[in-house]
Formats: C-alpha cells, sequence, structure tokens
C-alpha cells in the first residue's frame, strides 16, 4: 500500500489536496507575479500560495491607501486637476505607502524565483501526495474542470470562480472585500441611476475612493481562477499518469496475431 502523505523519505511535495483547497507548485512567470503585486499589493503573495504574507499585504493596501486618500488623488490626476490632488493627498500616510508597496513587488518577485527552483525539484522527486481529501465540512480531490466557466462565474461575482475549483479560502476572502468595495463605493446606486438615465446623478453618488479597488479585484479573480484551473488539470493528469504506469505498465500483454492479420 502507498503512503500518500508526507514522510521523512521525501523532501518536496508538488502539491498538497486539503478540504480547504488544493495547493501546489508549477512554474510562474516572475514579472507578471510582480505586475500583481504593482496593481494591487497582496495579490502577487496570494497567487503564489503565500496566503497569511497576501492578506497582510492586502490589508496593508486598503488601510493606508484609504488613509492617505490616494484614490481620490488619483481620481482628481486623471481629470487634470492636480491642485486638488494635492490638497486631498495625505502625506503622512503616503510616506508609509511607499516602502511596503516597493517591498511587495520585490518579495513576490524573489519568491517566485525561489519557487520555480524548487518546482524544478519536486518535479524530479515526483514524490507522493494524496489526491482525495474528505473530512466532516468538505470534500476536496483532483479532478479536471473548464477554465472558461471559472472566468465566466468569476466575471459574474469575484470569487465563484475560485469555489469552483474549491480554493476555499481564496474564494471567501474575494468575495467579502468584493461586498466591502461594492457597498463603500455605492456602485449599485450609480448603476440604478443609469438605468434611469440620470448620468450626472450616478456619477455624483460614486465614491471613487472605494470604486478604484475594484478593477483589481475583479481582474485578480479571473486570472486567479482561471491559471489555477488549468494547472489542477495538469496536476489531475500527472498524478493519474503516474498512477497508472505504477499499476498498469508493468503488465505487458502479448496479442497472437494471425497470417490473415498480417497479410
Amino acid at each position: 500500500m502507498r503512503n500518500y502523505y508526507p514522510t521523512n523519505q521525501e523532501r518536496r511535495f508538488k502539491a498538497y489536496v486539503s478540504s480547504m483547497g488544493t495547493t501546489q507548485l508549477h512554474l510562474r512567470n516572475p514579472y507578471i507575479i510582480a505586475w500583481w503585486s504593482a496593481a494591487f499589493p497582496g495579490f502577487g503573495h496570494l497567487l503564489l500560495s503565500k496566503y497569511l504574507r497576501g492578506y497582510a499585504l492586502f490589508l496593508w493596501e486598503i488601510l493606508v491607501n484609504n488613509m492617505s486618500h490616494l484614490n481620490h488623488a488619483m481620481v482628481y490626476s486623471f481629470v487634470g486637476n492636480i491642485k486638488m490632488a494635492k490638497e486631498v493627498i495625505e502625506p503622512r500616510w503616503l510616506l508609509m505607502y511607499i516602502p511596503v508597496y516597493i517591498f511587495a513587488i520585490w518579495d513576490s518577485y524573489r519568491t517566485s524565483v525561489d519557487m520555480n527552483k524548487v518546482f524544478l525539484l519536486a518535479e524530479r522527486e515526483n514524490a507522493e501526495f494524496s489526491s482525495y481529501s474528505i473530512g466532516a465540512f468538505e470534500i476536496n480531490y483532483l479532478d479536471k474542470r473548464r477554465p472558461l466557466m471559472a472566468i465566466v462565474w468569476s466575471l459574474f461575482t469575484p470569487g465563484l470562480g475560485q469555489l469552483y475549483i474549491h480554493r476555499v479560502l481564496t474564494a471567501i476572502f474575494t468575495m467579502v472585500f468584493m461586498i466591502a468595495f461594492v457597498y463603500f463605493s455605492k456602485v449599485l446606486i450609480a448603476v440604478h441611476y443609469l438605468f434611469l438615465g440620470e448620468v450626472e446623478q450616478a456619477t455624483q453618488v460614486i465614491e471613487p475612493q472605494w470604486f478604484l479597488f475594484m478593477p483589481s479585484h475583479f481582474g485578480f479573480a479571473i486570472y486567479d481562477s482561471y491559471v489555477n484551473t488549468v494547472e489542477n488539470n495538469k496536476l489531475f493528469e500527472s498524478e493519474q499518469k503516474k498512477f497508472l504506469q505504477q499499476k498498469y505498465q508493468q503488465y505487458r500483454v502479448n496479442f497472437q496475431i494471425s497470417e490473415k492479420e498480417v497479410e
């Protein structure tokens, strides 16, 4: 009987399947990871499954951004009102924002490079890991799913794509903050006014400080669910291939071919 759980005989595992989701190593483009950290600190680390670091940087971004009124200043800059951008910004919080923002980009790039090296070592070792987890609250297993469906559900509501591929922690995190962004930005009230044809009222009611968080949040939810669906499918195929090789490839079946078939 094979042992599917970590032992002292293996150094690295490609994946870990638990009731909360599937965490795996796979090759990533460090520049893409760094770009997501630049778009929203914390997202690059979440893509690397560095959840505690990612959540900490994400919460830091929301706190410091709101206290410095950075998004408000960005909106005024976009419309060419530089004077108002200078007046609305809070320098005590803004100067605190810069070093951690740079750290998030640098650390996500460095970590992705290191994790790519670890993946190559784990791929060569090809150690056993559990592909099925059942507990009191959830059941999780490796399976093939459609990347397009992950994108579609993420477009409807960020977080649903993660639920589709059983990334429970990321799904809850993404959905909770999406609710917060929608509520505080008053975007649904603005949409209501747009349906009524009251464009000016819709523009006035929206809160830009919270609204500017939403594009990055939508983009992350779509990208994360798509990439992880693709990589989960690859992991399923890899695990299935190894299982079939170990179980059945050792047997050789000789088929008798008649002379008529040869002719």
